[in-house]
């Protein structure tokens, strides 16, 4: 597989082609991938998701999937966002482009995602059980519920991204 991300900054994962998927750790056992003797596999399902996000049920959670495009997707803690590179000259200037996108994405319909606590994201098509055998990367979450929103942005001549912001939602009194 080509890697558009190279080692640098941040941690990227990259899908073989597929939606790259968010899921609660103490979910993962239950997320077959690809496999499994269902007509329709865990991985379909993911595929199904129309849309730059969308919540598949897993277990008694919810998986996060990022559709739209199999771009290489770093999670940045600092701005509670993944980051999805679809164009740009290196990882220094996408990095670099990631305030200005921010500050002018026009976001698509937000969701709503209840977590208990860290999530891992890979390629969909694994089994959960597996991750430690592929790309993965473990993003530490506080439990609750988060709004998520997502947009596609050209913060520069050649840069483009996608932007999948995690916005944790105050308890309810």
């Amino acid at each position: 597989m080509v890697r558009y991300a190279e080692p640098g900054a941040v941690e990227w994962v990259e899908s073989g082609g597929g939606p790259l998927i968010a899921i609660p750790e103490t979910v993962l056992p239950f997320w077959a991938g690809a496999d499994g003797d269902e007509t329709a596999s865990d991985y379909d399902r993911a595929c199904e998701v129309d849309g730059s996000v969308g919540l598949l049920p897993v277990g008694d959670s919810a998986a996060l999937v990022l559709g739209d495009e199999p771009a290489s997707t770093a999670y940045l803690p600092d701005h509670g966002v993944f980051v999805r590179w679809c164009a740009a000259d290196s990882e220094a200037e996408l990095l670099a482009r990631v305030p200005a996108a921010l500050a002018t994405a026009v976001w698509e319909r937000e969701v709503r995602w209840k977590v208990p606590g860290a999530v891992v994201l890979f390629d969909s098509a694994w089994p959960g059980p597996e991750t430690g055998r592929t790309e993965h990367l473990r993003v530490a979450l506080e439990p609750g519920a988060y709004a998520v929103r997502a947009a596609q942005v050209q913060p520069g001549p050649e840069t483009w991204l996608g932007l999948v912001q995690l916005e944790r939602l105050p308890h309810p009194e």
